[in-house]
């Protein structure tokens, strides 16, 4: 579980793909790989999410599929099955963290404030998603990090090119980056290229830090 936590925190983005269908999820995984990201979260409710989750596992040595909008311990324990490396919730549940933890999967919860954030940690998850963030801020993150400063955060929700340093500066370990980098209609018209630019575009933010 910690390997895969570390990795996180090295590669400081994840790559979030909602999508309507799972018939491209190949390409657009691969252009991500070729602009550097190493992490990819495939959400729960892309159909088909299981099947792909299993087949992209096995695309390259270095990249790790998670699973996101995982909502409960059934879940979980099918997204690990099929091979999920880690696992994403926009939610706090309880069981849910105790079942990935059983498997040895670090399940990342959504939380806002800092009570949901300390419960999240007293219910064993390593590391916490600040969601979602759009509305808030770096210095919501920055408050809420003062008193809790051994609570590990990822900022999911509204993160761009445009602040994603700030949200690192004010102390993410990483951030969960969906529309603005893995854009339905770039998926749907195929339009790779700009999936893998967009990716370096992150990358060389994340790694200025």
């Amino acid at each position: 579980m910690s390997d895969i936590l570390e990795e996180i925190k090295r590669e400081k983005i994840v790559a979030i793909i909602r999508a309507s269908s799972s018939e491209n999820i190949m390409h657009t995984v691969e252009s991500l790989y070729r602009g550097g990201i190493r992490l990819v979260e495939v959400t729960m409710n892309t159909p088909g999410a299981l099947d792909a989750i299993g087949k992209l596992k096995t695309l390259k040595g270095d990249l790790h599929i998670g699973a996101g909008t995982v909502l409960d311990a059934e879940s979980a324990v099918a997204a690990i099955r099929s091979g999920a490396k880690f696992l994403l919730a926009p939610t706090l549940d309880e069981r849910a963290i105790q079942a990935a933890n059983r498997y040895g999967v670090p399940l990342i919860p959504g939380v806002l404030t800092p009570t949901e954030a300390l419960r999240a940690y007293e219910f064993g998850a390593k590391m916490v998603k600040i969601f979602p963030i759009r509305s808030f801020g770096p210095d919501y993150l920055k408050d809420i990090k003062g008193p809790l400063p051994f609570i590990q955060t990822m900022v999911v929700g509204g993160v761009s090119i445009d602040n994603i340093s700030k949200y690192l500066k004010a102390g993410a370990c990483s951030a969960g980056i969906g529309s603005s980098l893995v854009d339905n209609q770039l998926i749907e018209t195929g339009n790779y290229d700009e999936i893998e630019r967009r990716a370096k575009q992150f990358i060389q933010a994340a790694k200025s830090i």
